[in-house]
């Protein structure tokens, strides 16, 4: 068992966005300190790091100074070059493994492990041209969703087809990128289980949260989801699944699809989530705090909800409501120091509190 890291310890946090923001204020509020590397210029985390490295994934020189500067390396996002972790990690560790990023950055690698460990997933099949296109099509029936097997997030690299009339133009959406094709499915609710392991191996979940999408973006989380028991453990149960079978170290979000038949695996996140924002306001040891204590060894925390929460993001124009959100009892404003506000870009969330029902 590795030692857990000393305070003044510090975490490599590879993108400088606003989950690496939270990361960074996360650790230190446990005495750790956070170096983040990321390639744009102040970026959201810069406002709370330690110290930040500016330079391309493809900087060895600064890769190798990043990481020989850090104690342990994490990460915000999974679209990270291979060449830069193979630097990275001849050096120092990172947490969450390797093999966990390689699944997560390609959905037929993922669909395939979720199906390989026993766990459900909506009908699929990887397409690379129109043949496979229309086999797929032939085998799970329209509608379905045609998606890229890399790189998509909040609705990007995604195309409907509701007939098979269709299936042209969603391939030619996808430019010649490898893509999957997965079926509709009949669900009453997408959940999300923000889940931990520790390098001892110790799991620990925050409740399910019920989310709502808007343009396919995720607007709304909220805890308690109307899950009938059992369900709420089998979400979790799932969730523990995933991370025992990948001997992860770190939080990860499950998205999962609530049917008439039981859960679904949607997707995995091997990081914090947007989904678990909730967490801070919800709960005395959120998601940010949880995986900084898994990667640099310590101990979970107790992530038991003592309020019920309903976290909604703000995304574009939505900050010009934070004067008036301000005045609201009960709502923590989270905003992430983005210059510039675009359409469909996050610029912070608030969590509503209420009593525990």
């Amino acid at each position: 068992m590795t030692e857990p890291l000393a305070t003044g310890s510090t975490i490599g946090i590879l993108g400088g966005g606003q989950l690496g923001r939270m990361l960074a204020v996360a650790a230190s509020r446990l005495g750790l300190r956070a170096h983040v590397y990321e390639p744009a210029a102040n970026p959201p985390a810069a406002d709370v790091a330690h110290r930040v490295t500016t330079a391309s994934y493809d900087d060895a020189a600064a890769l190798t100074a990043f990481a020989q500067s850090v104690d342990v390396v994490t990460y915000e996002f999974e679209n990270i070059p291979t060449s830069a972790l193979d630097l990275i990690e001849a050096i120092r560790p990172i947490r969450p493994n390797r093999r966990t990023l390689a699944i997560s950055q390609d959905r037929v690698e993922e669909k395939g492990f979720l199906n390989a460990i026993g766990l459900a997933t909506a009908p699929w099949a990887a397409v690379n041209d129109a043949a496979e296109l229309e086999s797929a099509l032939g085998a799970i029936g329209a509608p379905a969703i045609l998606k890229t097997t890399r790189l998509g997030y909040d609705g990007k690299g995604q195309a409907r087809i509701m007939t098979p009339e269709d299936a042209a133009a969603a391939l030619t959406a996808m430019s010649g990128a490898p893509a999957v094709l997965e079926g509709f499915v009949p669900f009453t609710m997408e959940i999300s289980v923000i889940a931990a392991r520790a390098l001892d191996g110790q799991v620990a979940a925050f409740d399910p949260g019920e989310n709502v999408h808007r343009d396919g973006i995720l607007h709304t989380t909220t805890v308690p989801a109307r899950l009938p028991p059992a369900r709420r453990s089998d979400a979790v149960l799932i969730a523990a699944r995933i991370l025992n079978a990948l001997d992860y170290v770190g939080v990860m979000g499950v998205e999962l699809f609530v049917t008439p038949q039981g859960l679904l695996v949607n997707e995995i996140a091997p990081r914090v989530h947007n989904s678990g924002h909730w967490t801070q306001n919800g709960c005395a040891v959120d998601q940010f705090e949880q995986h900084i204590r898994a990667v640099a060894g310590w101990p979970l925390g107790d992530g038991s909800r003592h309020s019920d929460v309903t976290m909604e993001n703000l995304i574009g124009d939505d900050i010009d409501r934070v004067p008036a959100l301000a005045t609201e009892a009960g709502t923590a404003i989270h905003l992430y120091g983005k210059a510039e506000a675009r359409a469909g870009r996050k610029m912070g969330h608030i969590n509503r509190i209420r009593p525990r029902g």
